[in-house]
């Protein structure tokens, strides 16, 4: 087998077996902590521009299958593991981790000791790597010091739609689906699985696509909305000239302070509609108040984010995936922070005082879970009932 390096840019090398393509790529290493996902966490276009190491020790266990993409092609630029599964068992499975990142140009390096590599980003922070199976280690250590840092980087211009479009008209893309036992009368359909039928769609919402997850998609529709989605470059103007009930600001990657053009046009449309936004959306709406946000020293990625809702104390395991957090001391007072990680205390959600916006930084939607935080979409719902 083909050996592999992982140099990060402080000089620190880890050695290992190729998978995947046969490149080299340089990007920000960070790590996951989930146990299950790998194939969102490749699909998620928050990962633009990102290394990504998953702390779990083997993956690919359950191959690849095209019902669980987040978008329509993996964005990390890099995949680090401990091991990787050679033989994927899974019924829906339709390829292996390893073939699926070799379809994409993607490279892979196993038999890395991430603990050992998660602890040092831990203690140093995430940074500039590369993963290389041509490169010697100084020439790699050198590639990454010199690759562009994640401060100031627009990637969301490389990830966000073309062209407007409207999600799942034909209702066939969004419905909650769930296998039967064979103890219950239900018949499945073809693909093994009982379909639920969807609400009526009676909520029209432009929803912009920073790099939008199709999970989130999903929910909006599964809770009655009809969702157009826009290009992250459209103007308020534009969006308030197709009369929505609400807007939505999805998830993206990179820096939100480099997005200057989008903060202005959302800053137009607060007080105008109701509001909800998610991640990359939520720090752009913070940008949009006044406020601003900062790289955390090694983000928050995974699904066992604890989050507290300082409105009622309770407390939610949330899916999270951003390296920025909002600065609550530059927030204006007519915003409140609603929201805060339990770990480090960092804003996890606000809510405007005198207008229907609300916004939190984690993933309410998951894929994969937890679901703690899903009731977030009934109450964009309910805010966009009360603001008809």
């Amino acid at each position: 087998m083909k050996k592999a390096l992982l140099a990060l840019e402080d000089g620190r090398v880890f050695e290992g077996t190729a998978f995947g393509a046969d490149a080299t790529h340089t990007g920000e290493i960070c790590f996951n902590t989930s146990m299950s996902g790998y194939q969102e966490v490749l699909t998620d276009p928050s990962y633009r521009g990102q290394i990504v190491t998953m702390t779990y020790p083997m993956i690919g266990n359950y191959g690849v299958n095209p019902l669980d993409m987040e978008s329509d092609q993996p964005h990390v630029r890099g995949f680090v593991i401990e091991e990787l599964c050679d033989v994927p068992s899974n019924w829906r499975s339709t390829q292996s981790l390893d073939a699926y990142l070799k379809q994409w140009g993607i490279p892979g390096i196993q038999g890395v000791d991430t603990r050992a590599l998660t602890s040092h980003l831990r203690s140093r922070g995430a940074m500039r790597a590369v993963i290389t199976t041509t490169a010697t280690a100084e020439e790699a250590v050198k590639q990454a010091a010199s690759s562009p840092t994640m401060e100031g980087s627009d990637f969301v211009k490389e990830v966000t739609t073309k062209a407007p479009y409207l999600w799942d008209p034909e209702s066939t893309e969004s419905g909650d689906w769930d296998i039967p036992s064979p103890s219950q009368n239900r018949e499945p359909g073809a693909d093994g699985v009982v379909r639920h039928p969807l609400p009526e769609a009676k909520h029209h919402i432009v929803a912009y696509d920073f790099g939008v997850k199709r999970n989130i998609l999903r929910r909006l529709r599964q809770q009655g909305f009809r969702v157009d989605v826009v290009p992250a470059t459209t103007s308020a103007k534009d969006v308030l000239a197709k009369n929505p009930d609400g807007i939505f600001l999805s998830n993206g990657p990179g820096d939100p302070a480099a997005l200057d053009y989008i903060h202005k046009e959302v800053k137009e449309l607060i007080g105008k509609k109701p509001i909800f936004a998610i991640c990359l959306g939520h720090q752009i709406l913070g940008h949009a108040y006044g406020g601003k946000t900062f790289k955390l020293k090694f983000g928050h990625r995974g699904g066992n984010q604890p989050v507290k809702d300082l409105r009622n104390g309770k407390v939610s395991i949330t899916s999270q995936n951003h390296g920025f957090a909002i600065d609550p001391s530059s927030l204006p007072s007519n915003v409140e922070v609603t929201h805060i990680n339990l770990n480090d205390g960092t804003v996890e959600g606000m809510r405007h005082r005198e207008a229907p916006v609300l916004s939190v930084q984690y993933h309410p939607e998951a894929a994969p879970g937890p679901h703690d935080a899903k009731y977030f979409f009934s109450e964009f719902a309910r805010m966009v009932e009360t603001g008809r």
